[in-house]
C-alpha cells in the first residue's frame, strides 16, 4: 500500500494568534497540480521565493489544532520550521540526491558522491 501521509513534529512550532504552540502535522504526497498551480499565483509570480510558501500550504493538510493551513500560517513559521519542512517536502517526494559510495580507480579510496535527480545535471 503506498503511504502518502507523513507525520511531523516541527522542531520550534506554529505559535498562532492566541499565543498556542503547533507542533505535530501531516504532510501529503504531492501531485502535479499541487507543483504547478502556484505557479499561476500573482504573489508566486510577483516573486518566485514565495513559491515555497505556497506549495507547502497546499500540501501541510494539518497542524496542531489550527482549522486550516495557509499562506499565512506557513509566512508564520519560524525559519528553522521552513527549512524542515522543505526538507521533509523534498525527501517524501523523491527530490532528494542521492548519495552513493564508490571507489576512485586511481587512489582505490572510498567516497561518497551525490547522484543527481533524473532530469538534473
Amino acid at each position: 500500500m503506498l503511504v502518502t501521509d507523513f507525520a511531523f513534529e516541527l522542531p520550534k512550532g506554529y505559535v498562532d494568534g492566541a499565543g498556542n504552540l503547533h507542533r505535530a502535522g501531516t504532510m501529503r504526497l504531492a501531485t502535479a497540480a499541487d507543483e504547478i498551480y502556484p505557479l499561476k499565483d500573482p504573489r508566486v509570480q510577483g516573486w518566485p521565493a514565495y513559491l515555497i510558501v505556497v506549495l507547502l500550504s497546499r500540501v501541510v493538510t494539518k497542524l496542531g489544532g489550527l482549522a486550516e493551513v495557509n499562506p499565512g500560517v506557513i509566512e508564520g513559521l519560524f525559519s528553522e520550521d521552513l527549512a524542515y519542512l522543505q526538507e521533509l517536502y523534498n525527501r517524501v517526494n523523491g527530490l532528494v540526491p542521492r548519495a552513493m559510495s564508490v571507489r576512485c580507480p586511481h587512489c582505490d579510496e572510498r567516497h561518497e558522491v551525490e547522484v543527481p535527480i533524473l532530469g538534473e545535471s
